[in-house]
Order: structure tokens, then C-alpha cells, then sequence
């Protein structure tokens, strides 16, 4: 990263940034992403330094734009479940540093039915493939054990980690250790990391057995493990220093009439409903205020801004989410942006953890020299994140 930049932010990654204005310099290591949506996780791999060779993705219009933006050397539409059963993968993908997925998660999220979905099958939108959601976690840990990566990086909802959900985490534990890693998780939150949103996801990161001797140290009595950090305490980014002078005008819609009545208080539509009219509307829309950081960006409901009762713009979400102001999201409608966005980790969350996997593991796993954290370098100065 551009040092000079670096040193008028707060942050260790721009979260206003174009994909114009950065070199991407593909010299921390190789991975492949799983599941990789529209390509928010590979952006921050790219953006950390990382050379991502492509991708394994179920939805035809998701791996269009991952196509547009990354260009990637491999890119398998079709289901894990077939992907990893393939004979004719390259040499390269056995050769891989980090092994990144996000495995569909609706079924232990806490804004859904969780145990009343699973073992169901499901799908996320038309043109997606029905399949048991809860399995598809155990189907990438099986690619991992097929294509022995260095290290292994699953995202997935905060949900696991509640209820009865905590015996599908057990599991993981013991899939992984089957396949040959130690493996630990983390629950992050982005608004920490210098993502405008806050938004918390669970990450698994495996290592390898037989490279983690180095590493190992003693987390209590019972458990052995590579040693690895992960605290973020970067300041928070409120949506009134980066958001659009003017929103989207839905006036006219039973929501946008509903924003004319709004108090400070208000934190969602439902708030103004139950207020004017005492009943529940089922209006979930999130209102966001200029003084907090932003909740977590959905691929649902519409948000809307508390300044000027207008609808988010599509450069309100893709600030919020830490992609690039150029990214194609190649969308047909108004919610296009928004639906990646709420389906992604945002790039800037990725690149954090993918610093310090390279600080801390890869770097001396592969006798790399320790460099400045951050592998994109900007051509042009950041523009508004100090």
C-alpha cells in the first residue's frame, strides 16, 4: 500500500477506493475461492496481496460478475458437491496457500426459521440449484482435505454459535481434524476491522497438520493449536462521513410516506408504524443515522437514510461495504448492487485477516520476508478516509 496514502487514514485499508487506482502486487501466496459470490473475499485477498486463481460458485449470474471483475484463470460454475469430485483440476489447486469459502449460511442465521430449515432443501433465488444448505460446510471441508491447502479460511453467521447449532460447530472440529488440521474460530466484527457496517461473522482458520509444529502452543489444559491473533480495534466509521448527498427518492411508496414521519429515535420502519398506528408492520427496513455505524447490509430489505428520508443509493451500500466504487455488479435492477453486497464479506474484512494469515503463518512457512501489511498499491491518494 501507497505509504504516503496509508499514513492520512485511520485504517489500514481504504474503504472509498476504486479498482483503477490500485496494483495489486500477487505476492503473498496463492488461494481459491469457494463459493465465492460476486467476489467480495477475493477482492480482499487481491487487496492484501494475494494472487486468488479463481473460483467454485453455484449461481450463473454471481460468477458473471466475478468473471467482469477478477478474470480469473479457473472459474467452475456448478456445485461443490460435483466440483469436488473432479479428476481434472490443474496442479496449481493442490498447491494452494489458503482454501476460502463461505458456505450458504440462511440455515443458522438468526434472521431465519434455523432449525425448523434443516436438512431442507433450500435455494437463495432463481437459477440456483436446490440443496441441503447445512451439508455444503462438510462438502468444502472434503475439497480441503483433497487439495491439502496451507491453510483454510471458512466464513459463516454468528448463529453457529448459538443453540443447538453449537453440535454443527463439533462437527466441524472433528471434519477438520479427519482431514488433517488444527483449526480454531473467531467471531469478528467488521466495524472493528474498517468496514463502515457492523456486522459479525464467524471464521474458521484451519493449518495443516504437518506445517503447524512451529506454531503450536498450549490454549488450555486440553487443546494444542497454532498460535494465532486476531484483534481488530480500528475506530468506527460513521455513515455521515461517507454517505451520498442524496438518496433514492421512494416518496411515493407506503415506506417512503412512512419515512416522513420519522423521529430521531426511529431505528427501523417498523419503529414509525408502531408509533403512528400501534400495530406491528413487518417492515424490517433498517434506518441508518448519520452519528451510528451502520447495521448489517442484507440482500433483502431496502435501507433507508434518516437525513433526507430518501432510500439508500447503490454508492451508499457499495461504501458500506468496502468495495470499489468501479465494481461491476453487473445488475439489472436497482437491488443488484445491494444483493451482492448483503450476500458478500466485505473485501476490507477479508484483507485484515488475509495480512495477518500472511504476518503471523505464511510468511514464515514460506520464507518470505516480512513486508508492509497490504499488497494493493494505490496510484492516487484516498480521497476521504481521514
Amino acid at each position: 500500500m501507497n505509504k504516503k496514502s496509508f499514513e492520512k487514514t485511520k485504517h489500514n485499508f481504504p474503504y472509498k477506493w476504486t479498482l483503477k487506482d490500485a496494483v495489486f502486487t500477487k505476492d503473498k501466496g496463492k488461494v481459491f475461492s469457494c463459493f465465492a459470490c460476486g467476489g467480495g473475499s477475493t477482492m480482499g485477498y487481491k487487496l492484501a496481496g494475494f494472487d486468488v486463481l479463481g473460483c467454485n460458485e453455484i449461481d450463473p449470474k454471481m460468477i458473471e460478475a466475478y468473471k467482469a471483475n477478477h478474470n480469473p484463470k479457473y472459474a467452475y460454475l456448478e456445485p461443490i458437491q460435483t466440483f469436488k469430485l473432479r479428476e481434472d483440476l490443474p496442479k496449481e489447486l493442490y498447491e494452494l496457500d489458503i482454501l476460502d469459502g463461505s458456505p450458504p449460511c440462511s440455515s443458522f442465521s438468526m434472521a431465519g426459521n434455523r432449525e425448523k430449515d434443516w436438512g431442507k432443501e433450500k435455494k437463495f433465488r432463481e437459477g440456483q440449484a436446490e440443496q441441503i444448505l447445512d451439508n455444503l460446510f462438510f462438502d468444502f471441508i472434503d475439497l480441503a482435505k483433497k487439495l491439502q491447502p496451507k491453510v483454510v479460511i471458512a466464513e459463516n453467521v454468528k448463529g453457529l454459535l448459538v443453540g443447538e447449532a453449537k453440535e454443527y460447530v463439533r462437527k466441524i472440529y472433528r471434519e477438520f481434524d479427519l482431514a488433517g488440521y488444527y483449526v480454531q474460530h473467531w467471531l469478528l466484527d467488521a466495524s472493528k476491522m474498517g468496514v463502515p457496517q457492523k456486522r459479525e461473522r464467524v471464521f474458521f482458520i484451519a493449518m495443516r497438520k504437518d506445517l503447524a509444529e512451529p506454531f503450536l502452543y498450549n490454549a488450555d489444559m486440553f487443546t494444542v493449536v497454532p498460535k494465532l491473533e486476531l484483534t481488530f480495534k480500528e475506530p468506527e466509521i460513521k455513515f455521515g462521513e461517507y454517505r451520498t448527498k442524496v438518496g433514492k427518492d421512494y416518496s411515493h411508496t407506503e415506506r417512503g410516506k412512512l419515512m416522513q414521519h420519522r423521529i430521531k429515535t426511529d431505528k427501523c420502519m417498523n419503529d414509525i408504524n408502531q408509533r403512528l398506528y400501534n400495530k406491528n408492520s413487518g417492515f424490517n427496513a433498517m434506518i441508518w443515522h448519520d452519528e451510528d455505524v451502520c447495521s448489517t447490509v442484507t440482500a433483502g430489505e431496502t435501507n433507508w437514510r434518516y437525513f433526507d428520508g430518501m432510500a439508500c443509493s447503490d454508492e451508499d451500500y457499495i461504501l458500506t461495504g468496502s468495495f470499489p466504487l468501479d465494481y461491476d455488479f453487473k445488475s439489472n435492477s436497482e437491488s443488484g448492487a445491494k444483493y451482492m453486497i448483503g450476500m458478500s464479506v466485505p473485501p476490507i474484512m477479508t484483507a485484515r485477516i488475509a495480512d495477518e494469515i500472511y504476518e503471523q503463518w505464511l510468511s514464515k512457512l514460506n520464507g518470505f520476508e516480512k513486508t508492509e501489511a497490504g499488497g494493493a498499491n494505490f496510484l492516487k491518494s484516498f480521497e476521504t478516509n481521514a
